[in-house]
């Protein structure tokens, strides 16, 4: 794993394919790292170069003071494509990781080729589930995450998942627990002030949707919101929860490259 330098610190990342494919971005879900991707790196470097990176406050990344903004993580990512010479790339986010999508296909379009939006909305949750979130964290630290971690199996996976594919889910949700609480905290606080229902227009991108049938965080009401407001945007729904990479896997990973490989 490398890293880039920032003002504040640095920001992890790994690059996956071979050198002169399109590059691919992925962004991790709020309390995972990028490491909730590997599922999707063997099938996506067939046909691009990955970069997957921490985004701040979570992984090997800055953990600096908070709270964090939404215009703050996606010019973290126009400071790593700057770092490594990329002038246009793909981008694929999932859930806050999504939100850094639509910021960027909103305000940097020249670094956007196409965009994948997976588990995600325009506007994610109210300050009455995040501010009690926040501040449960900010007072019990790494008791809190890892009571989280537990919790969020339910919001992250459907129930037949997570019964069938016990150490897949734990392999997830044990990056929430081990999640900075500093970082995680300051992360919901860009999430719960993002709002972009108003600029989804002004992203030109051709543009992928991905939605999970049975997730209760992001529901398809929330893709179809971002579908119908982006000229020419696809929405595709799969038997799933709010990680639909995890839960789908190989349809899932499928379904991006036909979708980037389009003409």
């Amino acid at each position: 794993m490398a890293s880039v330098k920032l003002a504040d610190g640095e920001l992890y990342y790994q690059l996956d394919g071979r050198q002169g494919q399109p590059v691919l971005v992925l962004s991790n879900s709020l309390g995972t790292n990028l490491h909730m991707w590997d599922a999707q790196v063997p099938g996506l470097a067939e046909h691009f170069q990955v970069l997957r990176y921490d985004t701040r406050g979570h992984g090997n990344s800055l953990v600096a003071p908070g709270p964090y903004r939404l215009e703050q993580l996606g010019r973290d990512v126009l400071a790593l494509l700057d770092a490594l010479g990329l002038s246009k790339v793909h981008f694929c986010g999932l859930s806050m990781g999504g939100q850094i999508g639509q910021w960027l296909g909103i305000n940097a379009p020249e670094r956007i080729a196409k965009l994948v939006l997976c588990n995600t909305g325009a506007k994610i949750g109210s300050e009455q589930v995040w501010n009690p979130r926040i501040e449960t964290v900010l007072r019990e630290g790494e008791a809190a995450m890892v009571g989280l971690g537990e919790a969020s199996i339910a919001r992250w996976f459907t129930p037949g998942f997570a019964q069938a594919n016990p150490a897949a889910a734990k392999r997830i949700t044990d990056m929430l627990a081990a999640t900075s609480p500093e970082g995680y905290a300051a992360s919901c606080a860009a999430v719960r002030d993002a709002d972009l229902r108003e600029q989804l227009g002004q992203i030109r991108a051709p543009l992928l949707v991905v939605s999970g049938t049975q997730d209760p965080v992001t529901t398809p009401v929330d893709g179809d919101f971002i579908s119908t407001r982006v000229a020419g945007a696809r929405h595709i729904q799969f038997d799933a929860a709010h990680l639909s990479n995890v839960e789908v896997g190989e349809a899932f990973t499928q379904a991006i490259i036909d979708f980037l490989k389009e003409a």
